[in-house]
């Protein structure tokens, strides 16, 4: 069986960045699975993972474009110190929820904390960012009419 839309994937993987650091890994937990092809791993990764079968292994390095998308400097921003709880230290390395202008609520992360301003990203930390993953496809089976109406895996 070939890994091909709405069959659900099980693959170990370790991802690392440009300088061999391990980001994330499914090592010493239970493999990663998904639907495939409807959006729940990242389009370079799910393109690399297209008609492949049970037992390949693949090193595939994804550029931000299929990855997390590039940086955009327009969701940096510096905020007023003071829109910020004044009893609650505020560190570089922080991450909040924040609603976004059309409602949505996004995760924001503090990059640099200053007397009067505090600046937030709220790019995916891994924008920018070209991902190797080095990946094990440990099993493909059919996904069961249950896990497509619930678009996720039982």
């Amino acid at each position: 069986m070939k890994i091909e839309k709405n069959k659900v994937v099980s693959i170990n993987y370790t991802l690392t960045d440009n300088k061999g650091i391990t980001l994330d890994t499914s090592a010493g937990r239970e493999p990663l699975k998904f639907i495939h092809g409807i959006g729940h791993i990242i389009v370079g990764l799910e393109e690399a993972l297209e008609g492949k079968i049970k037992g390949d292994k693949l090193n595939v390095a994804i550029a931000p474009e299929k990855g997390y998308g590039l940086k955009n400097e327009e969701m940096i921003q510096k905020i007023p110190r003071n829109q910020f709880d004044a009893s609650q230290p505020i560190e570089p390395g922080m991450q909040f929820n924040a609603q976004a202008e059309e409602g949505r609520m996004i995760v924001v992360t503090v990059t640099k904390v200053e007397d009067d301003f505090i600046t937030i990203d709220a790019n995916h930390p891994l924008a920018g960012e070209t991902l190797n993953f080095d990946v094990e496809i440990i099993e493909i089976r059919e996904a069961s009419p249950e896990e497509l109406s619930h678009g996720h895996v039982h």
